[in-house]
């Protein structure tokens, strides 16, 4: 048995981005810089993934830039865009709930002089558009705060942050991690009033090493990586023509397959947590809001523990965010959640390969675990 239910962590690449890529890497693998017929055709394949990825978040090609993953795009948008506005001040507002790319990002902000206002979840693990506003000052010059929660899945009003910064007056930029919820939940660059926007591909069954940063027009970043003019002379290095041409397939697929996929996970997810709540007293729902993302705790029991015993029967979950590596959930902790709660949680991540059947095992292991542990 082998039920992989951490989609939250990384997806398997879909048949359709694997073949693009093994095509671009054993017959079209030229360079898209070199002027010959090879280097042409490299180009076209460049420009048709970047239309693609573009049509997704309904942005213009040239305002996309590929990187090496979302963790890259956004230390590019904290770091360059704190840069960018500095001359308007040297504050910025993010959360406690952010990815390490962003938490780190911040850190390096800090000093480097900039002061950080973090803010915390709130109960249902999304930051308040009022909490932003509270924290907002004249000096701000950057707000970043993910769209979907990694570890709870939980949404927040990304697009209601913009519309109160500009009701306020506000010219401090907006960046929103959107890794967990691109072609997850609706939305495009302009709905979402964000400045800089990040995804990656491996969340969408693409390889991984490979994202993007949405650079809204007009906004100047300064290069974290200096070489050749690759990227419109924003990020050097030649183009990983193989992720990238994979990364279009899987977002042309997810888009086209959105609506349906979304659906079918929204209604396993329901349909897991009636199951789970019915069989196991006490468990806990997390957050929550995303259709792929589902938290639950089992307070009493490690998580640990029972993640031994469900990869012992093929199942494979998580505790938190992968980069985390096995460490404590500073999501969880930053929700003020107690330490039975943290210490019991489980993150399940869906897509659409997922099944009701696989769902079914996991509730029954889960379960069996829950009663094993209880009277060993």
């Amino acid at each position: 048995m082998d039920i992989y239910l951490d989609n939250a962590a990384t997806t398997r690449v879909c048949p359709e981005a694997a073949d693009i890529a093994y095509k671009v890497m054993t017959e079209q693998f030229g360079n898209p810089s070199s002027t010959h017929a090879r280097g042409r055709e490299a180009k076209t394949l460049l420009d048709s993934a970047r239309r693609e990825i573009s049509l997704c978040l309904g942005c213009q090609p040239k305002e996309l830039a590929f990187t090496s993953c979302g963790s890259e795009a956004d230390n590019w948008a904290l770091l360059s865009g704190a840069w960018a506005a500095s001359a308007k001040g040297g504050h910025v507002i993010s959360s406690m709930a952010e990815h390490d790319a962003v938490r780190k990002s911040l850190d390096e902000l800090e000093r480097r002089g900039y002061e950080v206002t973090r803010l915390a979840p709130d109960e249902s693990g999304a930051v308040p558009v009022q909490a932003v506003l509270d924290a907002l000052r004249p000096d701000t010059v950057l707000v970043s705060l993910m769209l979907v929660n990694n570890e709870t899945g939980a949404v927040t009003d990304v697009a209601g942050v913009a519309r109160a910064l500009k009701k306020a007056g506000s010219k401090a930029l907006l960046h929103c991690d959107a890794v967990q919820g691109f072609l997850k939940v609706p939305f495009t660059v302009k709905s979402l009033g964000a400045d800089m926007v990040t995804i990656s591909g491996h969340k969408i069954h693409a390889p991984k090493g490979i994202g993007a940063l949405y650079i809204r027009s007009g906004l100047h970043l300064r290069p974290l990586i200096l070489g050749g003019s690759q990227e419109d002379g924003r990020r050097a290095g030649t183009e990983a023509m193989p992720n990238i041409c994979a990364f279009g397939e899987a977002a042309h697929l997810g888009r086209s397959l959105m609506a349906e996929s979304v659906q079918r996970m929204a209604e396993l997810r329901s349909y897991a947590v009636r199951r789970l709540q019915d069989e196991n007293p006490g468990l806990l729902v997390i957050g929550g809001g995303a259709p792929h993302i589902l938290c639950i705790s089992l307070p009493g029991y490690r998580s640990e523990v029972l993640m031994n015993f469900l990869e012992a029967r093929g199942i494979s979950v998580s505790k938190s965010s992968a980069c985390k590596k096995g460490g404590r959930s500073h999501v969880l902790e930053a929700m003020g959640l107690p330490a039975p709660v943290i210490d019991g949680a489980l993150r399940l991540g869906l897509s659409r390969y997922t099944t009701q059947a696989e769902l079914d095992e996991f509730c029954l292991c889960l379960r069996e675990a829950r009663l094993g542990l209880a009277h060993s």
